[in-house]
C-alpha cells in the first residue's frame, strides 16, 4: 500500500511539473509571463505586459483613428497603409512588442504579418481599444 501511495505521489508530481510550462489558453500567456508570440491577449495581460522594459506599443490604426485617441505611449504603424511591410522591416525583430487596432482584427492581421517576418514576441489586444476603453483604461490624444 504504501509503495502505492509513493508511485502516486511521484506520478502527481510529474503531471504537475509536465503543467508548469507552456501556454495558458485564456490569456495567451507563457509560464515566464510574456504571452505567446503571436498571441491575442485579454486586457489585464496587455497592460501587464506593457511595463515590460522594452515593450513597444504599436497602434496600426489609420493615423485618424490614431489622432482621436490612442494608448500613452503608442506608436502609430497604419497595417492597410502601402508601405506597412517596409515601416515594420525597420523595427528590431527581437523585441516585444504589443499591438492594437479598434476590435483586434487588424492588429490580428498585423502580428501575424510580424510573425512572417521573423518577429519573436509579438502579441495583440482582444477586442482593441474599444475593450480596453471598455475596462476603464487610460487613452490620450
Amino acid at each position: 500500500m504504501t509503495r502505492l501511495r509513493a508511485l502516486l505521489a511521484l506520478l502527481l508530481l510529474a503531471l504537475m511539473a509536465g503543467c508548469s510550462s507552456g501556454t495558458d489558453a485564456a490569456t495567451g500567456s507563457s509560464t515566464g509571463g510574456a504571452p505567446a508570440n503571436g498571441a491575442a491577449v485579454d486586457v489585464a495581460t496587455f497592460a501587464t505586459q506593457l511595463a515590460a522594459p522594452g515593450t513597444t506599443v504599436l497602434d496600426v490604426r489609420t493615423p485618424a483613428e490614431f489622432a482621436s485617441g490612442h494608448l500613452p505611449g503608442a506608436v502609430n504603424i497604419d497595417v492597410q497603409a502601402p508601405d506597412f511591410g517596409q515601416r515594420i522591416g525597420t523595427l528590431a525583430k527581437d523585441k516585444p512588442y504589443a499591438v492594437y487596432c479598434r476590435s483586434g482584427n487588424r492588429s490580428g492581421a498585423a502580428v501575424a504579418q510580424m510573425t512572417d517576418a521573423g518577429f519573436t514576441h509579438t502579441y495583440h489586444l482582444d477586442g482593441g481599444i474599444g475593450a480596453w476603453q471598455q475596462a476603464g483604461r487610460e487613452i490620450t490624444q
